[in-house]
């Protein structure tokens, strides 16, 4: 797409951005908006990026929050394509039995742990709880418990033994095809997806990934909390909850969830897109052909993507529905985004990548609302 009126449109933009850090406890935030052939640019960024008033900034790297998963599925397709393991796999044959017996159990006690495939992690498709939002019944859920008790490590064992404790699965593993195929979010799935990554590679998260994606895409400001990037970067923004900084460093580390920058996301993107994240271009094709839809939320507030959000393998495809006017007429984009409020997205009918983030717990919905008036102003 040619972008006409460029003034006029980093103009709206501007406004934008501007209304969007109006809303509600946003102490920073940052965003950009491109296009793929980079012949359009617009950048902006708000705020303090910590409490001793440093400023917010293009270059400052974020927690990217779940946006990590659109890594984390890449990278499991390109040790596919590598012909390190299928995705039509049972997990068990890449996990000890030990960490994942019992962590699928239905409401009449069946354990279907061994039916459950790396295809079910990466499409939300097992059915498998969410450790993160999911409670069982008197009790907070995990996301509240973990804010309010301090800096922990959660390592994939103590998270499979807080689901085999604690909750029951949702459905059981669906089938691989069909058009009623349920999927229900569950930060669980990636979780194990991870655990797979570091058994095949040897490797720790950081490392596969610094080996898949950080060097061979320049990634140079992106990287795992508690590890260094590639090259010496600002520190990171600060995540709020509300009006109080969630200082938990263990936790943030543990939650697999990488820091970035715009300009790494946007970089990142255009290699999805183009395949050049991969070794077969058309690899990249397998994360955005088949899209199922999320249930409406069965927790308030929501934490997880739900109805009208669609999903693929580790991508999301959002467009507004034809009953919610005014922006029926608005494209639909395809990529993630988190709870911290982040976002990286491609709009194929506008050829546009967005990327950015509130650092902001309450506002994971925000962006929703942002982006279909980001592409209203840019068509």
């Amino acid at each position: 797409m040619t972008i006409t009126n460029m003034p006029e449109k980093t103009a709206k933009l501007d406004s934008l951005f501007t209304k969007l850090t109006d809303s509600g406890d946003v102490h920073s935030a940052v965003a950009a908006v491109e296009s793929l052939d980079g012949s359009f640019t617009w950048r902006s960024a708000y705020g303090q990026a910590d409490q001793s008033g440093t400023l917010m900034q293009i270059e400052t790297p974020f927690n990217i929050a779940s946006v990590t998963k659109l890594f984390i599925a890449a990278a499991i397709l390109r040790l596919a394509e590598q012909g390190r393991l299928e995705i039509t796999q049972p997990i068990s044959e890449h996990l000890p039995h030990v960490l994942i017996e019992g962590i699928h159990r239905t409401k009449d006690g069946e354990d279907h742990t061994h039916k459950i495939t790396i295809w079910h992690l990466l499409a939300h498709a097992s059915g498998i709880p969410d450790y993160f939002e999911d409670y069982p019944k008197g009790e907070p859920r995990l996301a509240d418990r973990m804010v309010a008790e301090g800096d922990q490590y959660w390592s994939i064992d103590k998270i499979t033994d807080y689901i085999r404790d604690k909750l029951v699965a949702h459905f059981p593993p669906q089938p691989f095809q069909g058009e009623k195929i349920r999927v229900r979010y569950s930060d669980t799935n990636y979780q194990l997806l991870i655990a797979i990554i570091q058994a095949i590679t040897g490797h720790p998260q950081h490392e596969a990934f610094k080996e898949m994606f950080f060097e061979p895409l320049n990634m140079a400001h992106t990287y795992l909390p508690g590890t260094q990037p590639l090259k010496p970067t600002l520190d990171e923004a600060l995540i709020w909850a509300g009006k109080d900084p969630l200082d938990l460093p263990l936790l943030l580390s543990s939650l697999g969830d990488l820091n970035s920058t715009i300009d790494d996301l946007l970089q990142f993107m255009r290699a999805l897109i183009n395949g050049e994240a991969f070794a077969n271009p058309e690899t990249a094709q397998k994360m955005r052909q088949d899209w199922h839809t999320f249930g409406l939320p069965t927790t308030m507030p929501p934490l997880s993507p739900n109805w009208p959000i669609q999903y693929g393998l580790g991508m999301m495809r959002y467009k507004i529905p034809q009953l919610l006017p005014p922006f029926r007429s608005v494209p639909a984009v395809i990529g993630h985004t988190g709870v911290s409020g982040s976002w990286l997205f491609y709009c194929p009918d506008l050829d546009l990548v967005m990327t950015g983030t509130l650092n902001q717990i309450n506002a994971a919905a925000l962006p929703y609302r942002f982006l279909p008036k980001v592409l209203q102003a840019m068509k």
